[in-house]
């Protein structure tokens, strides 16, 4: 017989990053709302990542506003998406690492476990690119010492040691805000077509009727789901600790989707600010591959070298918010997957010291004008890895025994299913013609 568990708490990075936060059954409306509000926006930094950047620039320097709709369909199917871990986390009490390591074999599990590995060392790998270019345009140090600049990032997760959770999440908010007021100062320097934006919004297939823009739509899409924010969601939902009955349940999982949707959403305007802030900089004028051109062509596009300086800005704080919670998430799946608990500073030395080796590599083979390339190839590994956690999720999270009454009703399943149908197939054809390029 189908039982709810007791609890509903989870270790939020052990030992480091502590503490749950109550919700009271007599609160009112607005309290509860703000008590579930913070797990969404880490979730939702991991869609405002360096591999996003370079997707977005480079569709709207080539295509104008034409592919802003596939930004949004992208995004409202990373809203399903997460909305189905959120759910497996708060009914099971357990994360979706957990949750397959119990469900599966363990050669199965242990397959699952590589993958989301990999899928954490190909997103630090971006954000390792990201933030190196940020500090070389910033700083105008060359990409390789850039590059070690970034391994400093340790010093920052060793600065939260024993904070709470709602500090990490005000970090984080600061982050964001950061990023989006620096694409708002360029959007008004820029001044671009809202009329043209508007229109992009509306699906079309004629900018996907030749192989480059559905190759540029291909990649938005395999740089906007990431697998490692699946297994993180259905943890970082518990530290919100919620009563044993149906009716907690059920209202934590209402409040803990208002607050996915709402952030999601944030991130989905930030996506389409960089798609319309590049439409209105490059189309017409220059293709832009490269993030660092988009940097320096800033300047004369607007009049204003401040503006190059608030893309680096706005860049670095990209590529570090992720950083951040990728860290998080690589807690969780070696607690979920492997029962080991170890200290957030060491899972980011480990993290970070996988990514700068390829990083490194790349820039000396590619030379310092590859990060565009590097990152589009580490978005293929990504898109790789994502069909082996959808799968586990979407069959759980239908499942009668272990949801019960919570289980995804057939219109999700339904849907769910023909996301990783589609996203599979899409990400096959990413990877064959990303290797054909190469």
């Amino acid at each position: 017989m189908f039982k709810l568990p007791t609890v509903a708490t989870a270790p939020f990075c052990p030992s480091e990053v502590t503490g749950t936060i109550t919700v009271v059954a007599t609160d009112p409306v607005w309290k509860k709302i703000l008590r579930f509000a913070g797990p969404g926006l880490l979730i939702s930094i991991g869609y405002m990542d360096p591999g996003n950047w370079a997707t977005a620039i480079s569709a709207g320097s080539s295509f104008g506003y034409a592919l802003l709709f596939v930004v949004v369909l992208s995004s409202l199917a990373a809203m399903l998406l997460q909305s189905i871990s959120l759910r497996l986390g708060i009914v099971t009490g357990k994360d979706l690492a957990k949750l397959c390591s119990e469900q599966y074999k363990r050669p199965t599990a242990m397959v699952m476990w590589v993958c989301a590995e990999l899928s954490i060392i190909a997103c630090d790998i971006a954000e390792v690119l990201g933030c190196a270019l940020a500090f070389k345009l910033i700083l105008g140090v060359s990409l390789p010492v850039a590059i070690g600049i970034t391994a400093l990032d340790t010093i920052f997760v060793l600065g939260l040691k024993g904070a709470g959770f709602r500090k990490v999440e005000a970090i984080i908010l600061g982050l964001i805000a950061t990023i989006s007021i620096c694409l708002l100062v360029e959007l008004v320097l820029l001044r671009p077509c809202w009329e043209c934006a508007a229109q992009g919004v509306l699906p079309s297939l004629q900018a996907l009727q030749n192989a480059d823009g559905l190759y540029l739509a291909i990649g938005i899409l395999g740089a906007t789901v990431m697998p490692h924010n699946l297994y993180l969601h259905s943890s970082v939902v518990q530290t919100r600790k919620i009563g044993p009955s149906v009716a907690s349940r059920r209202e934590a999982i209402r409040f803990a989707n208002l607050d996915s949707i709402i952030s999601l959403f944030f991130a989905l305007l930030i996506n389409a600010a960089i798609l319309i802030l590049a439409a209105a900089a490059f189309h017409g004028k220059s293709v832009v591959m490269e993030l660092d051109d988009a940097y320096h062509l800033l300047d004369p596009v607007t009049g204003s070298a401040f503006a190059g300086l608030i893309f680096g800005i706005g860049l670095l704080a990209s590529g570090q918010s992720s950083t951040f919670t990728g860290t998080i998430a690589g807690q969780v799946i070696l607690d979920g997957f492997l029962q080991m608990k170890i200290p957030c500073w060491q899972r980011r030395i480990v993290t970070r010291g996988l990514a700068l080796i390829p990083a490194l590599i790349g820039v000396t083979i590619g030379g310092e004008h590859s990060v565009g390339r590097l990152l589009i190839l580490s978005q293929v590994v990504l898109s790789l890895q994502l069909p082996f956690v959808m799968y586990p999720m979407i069959k759980m999270a239908g499942n009668a025994k272990l949801m019960g009454q919570f289980k995804s009703s057939l219109l999700v399943q339904v849907t769910a299913w023909i996301l990783f149908i589609l996203i599979s197939g899409a990400n096959a054809w990413l990877v064959l013609h990303t290797f054909d390029m190469i």
